[in-house]
């Protein structure tokens, strides 16, 4: 079995009990070290042999996966395996020859940059809807018609850029393309290395967004956050609205704001009532 693991974002602690399961029964472990802390490893048993992936190609580990058929193989990839993991091909190889596999998912960065600047990125009126992207760059041949930054611009929700800290004014000036649903005062966000004990958050706006990124010295690992939802205030949930009710509650009596559960015997899974107007 190859267990595809998310290793999380940086903080060692936040890989999950599933995959520190999976580290500990491994046989062998390949992982990043350019990418994924070496305190990750302490999961592995005293006897797992550890190979490091950052000098190899995509054919040099497939190469230690047929070397070991029947091992217990660890294949521990950076933050979450949903997103930008390289773990497709991967999945497509184990398909074609037969390796049985899992995917254990992992803390991705975007919610590790979250966690970091204290803001949920999806407020009620304000943005209810998450892009992630990047810009087309080395890589510019794997990015699809339509899919550029300056395209997504047009909403105006949050946007989650990755793997673009090293073209600051190219971010910039996309991000403020013709039709674009930001302006130069939108809130941004610089984040590199969530959640890495040199974690490095800079707050600024979609115009000041070169100089944040160079002030941070990183061209790499950066995340960067943009969209209305980033800045202070915003529109109450509706989900413990004394006036909402679900499956689990019912609807406050007038001039009261205490909820009332609904028995157990008579919860409905999914059952909505409308919104009382006000």
């Amino acid at each position: 079995m190859i267990s595809f693991v998310g290793a999380g974002p940086g903080a060692a602690d936040l890989l999950t009990l599933r995959g520190a399961a999976r580290l500990a029964q491994a046989d062998v472990v390949v992982w990043a070290s350019s990418l994924v802390p070496v305190e990750l490893l302490e999961h592995a048993g005293p006897s797992a042999v550890i190979h490091d992936s950052a000098g190899l190609t995509l054919e040099d580990v497939f190469a230690l996966y047929c070397v070991h058929p029947d091992a217990r193989i660890v294949r521990l990839h950076s933050g979450d395996l949903s997103i930008y993991s390289a773990v497709q091909e991967q999945i497509d190889w184990c398909e074609a020859n037969g390796r049985a596999y899992e995917l254990v998912p992992g803390v991705g960065s975007l919610a590790a940059a979250s966690a970091a600047i204290g803001r949920e990125l999806t407020v009620p009126k304000v943005a209810q809807s998450i892009v992630a992207t990047r810009l087309a760059g080395r890589t510019k041949a794997s990015m699809p018609d339509g899919e550029t930054v300056a395209g997504f611009a047009v909403h105006g929700t949050t946007m989650a850029v990755y793997l673009s800290g090293a073209r600051p004014e190219a971010l910039r000036d996309q991000l403020l393309a013709g039709g674009s649903g930001y302006q130069p005062d939108t809130p941004a966000v610089v984040v590199v290395r969530a959640s890495w004990p040199d974690e490095q958050v800079v707050s600024t706006t979609v115009a000041g967004l070169p100089d944040a990124i160079r002030s941070t010295g990183a061209r790499t690992t950066v995340l960067v956050l943009v969209g209305p939802a980033l800045a202070s205030g915003g529109t109450r949930s509706l989900l413990y609205d004394p006036c909402y009710a679900h499956g689990h509650r019912r609807r406050s009596v007038d001039g009261s704001t205490e909820g009332r559960p609904v028995p157990a015997d008579r919860r409905r899974g999914g059952t909505r009532e409308v919104l009382r107007e006000r």
